[in-house]
């Protein structure tokens, strides 16, 4: 796939292309899909040496380019913040995921005892060691959409892969639970085919946590030839308003005055999307398709919808946990929802510890009471 070409302009516009015959493809849809990852609020995206607000940003296409081009106008960039993006790990104990497939008739039953069985049993032996109980367990049956919770529609399958991910405090516990996971592949459940890697590997848990640290209490030396030179702090920000999000823009709230109707849409249908995540927190963008579909999307497409429908995969307790900007420049949404992802990259059990499957998750998402929405773009 051909990496893009960026041809910049003085008043901060550009061109995006690729060059040609090497695969891929620029587009409005390409283009706004990554714009949308993973920035947060989209008015405030901080970076070392600036602010950006990509809230207004439009995307053109340009006809007539093997591949595909597009104009990209409307940044804003304001100066930067007076604080550091300080991302920092700790040990906190060790994991092991072992993950088999299973098939034949009522494979996902099949899964769901064989997991319960191997915890059971070396909980069983937890206790005849003396040993604590496991920080954390996560039994996940691929194949009949766990991970979708009371959005899933199928149940069983004849194919299904066990996800058992457990947590615990001391290697040793987790070197039992690996032993114990090889006689599944002889021993119980008829058809599982055996475990994918061989018994689970031991592996230390890096708990990410990120923090904004103030610039002007961090001291920078610099060194030449062993010699101090000079030291550098930066002076007291004379205002933390700075730091604040602003206020809701006219965009965000939806018309009121929008016709309803009886035709029910997937979110598919009407827009595209993008997920990922930063620490615990996953990003959602969505695109509508067209810009008719943008005040659509605004009215019914709210972050209360948004929590709801993930509302098995946010932790417990966590209130209004997601957020929702928008991009009226390219007729879009990023939604942010907190504390989703069971700590996030290492630190989560989850099969998917990044939140790269929650766009497409959320394409599936049926929205009511709309007009007919395809015969205003016809």
């Amino acid at each position: 796939m051909g990496f893009p070409v960026v041809e910049c302009s003085a008043d901060g516009s550009f061109v995006l292309s690729k060059p040609p015959k090497t695969g891929g493809l620029v587009s409005f849809g390409t283009v706004g899909e990554q714009l949308v990852y993973e920035i947060g609020d989209p008015r405030r995206y901080l970076l070392p040496d600036v602010i950006c607000d990509f809230s207004q940003v439009a995307i053109q296409e340009l006809p007539g380019v093997e591949g595909g081009a597009v104009r990209v106008t409307g940044a804003k960039g304001s100066s930067p913040s007076h604080h550091y993006k300080v991302c920092a790990t700790y040990m906190d104990g060790f994991r092991a995921t072992a993950v088999c497939p299973v098939g034949g008739p009522r494979a996902a039953e099949k899964a769901r005892r064989t997991a319960d069985s191997i915890i059971k049993r070396t909980r069983r032996m937890f206790k005849q060691l003396g040993l604590e109980d496991f920080n954390s367990v996560n039994i996940q049956v691929l194949g009949a959409e766990d991970t979708y919770g009371p959005n899933a529609r199928r149940k069983d399958s004849r194919e299904a892969v066990i996800w058992m991910a457990v947590q615990h405090k001391q290697k040793k516990a987790l070197e039992v639970f690996s032993r114990e996971v090889a006689p599944a592949g002889t021993g119980m459940a008829p058809g599982l085919t055996g475990i994918v890697g061989g018994r689970p590997r031991v592996s230390p848990v890096l708990k990410p946590f990120f923090f904004l640290h103030p610039k002007s209490q961090i001291k920078v030396d610099i060194h030449v030839a062993g010699q101090l030179v000079q030291s550098l702090t930066e002076p007291d920000a004379p205002e933390q308003k700075q730091e604040e999000a602003p206020p809701t823009c006219d965009q965000d709230v939806p018309d009121a005055d929008l016709p309803s109707g009886p035709h029910t849409y997937r979110l598919e249908d009407l827009a595209y999307a993008r997920s990922g995540d930063k620490g615990d927190s996953a990003n959602i963008g969505v695109i509508a398709r067209h810009p008719l579909y943008f005040p659509y999307l605004k009215k019914h497409l709210t972050s209360s919808v948004v929590e709801d429908y993930f509302s098995h995969l946010i932790q417990p307790g966590e209130h209004n946990a997601v957020t929702r900007y928008t991009l009226p420049g390219i007729h879009g949404f990023n939604f942010v929802l907190r504390s989703s992802l069971g700590g996030g990259g290492v630190a989560s059990l989850r099969s998917d510890p990044q939140g790269k499957a929650y766009g497409q998750m959320l394409l599936d998402l049926k929205l009511t009471g709309l007009p007919d929405l395809k015969s205003l773009v016809d």
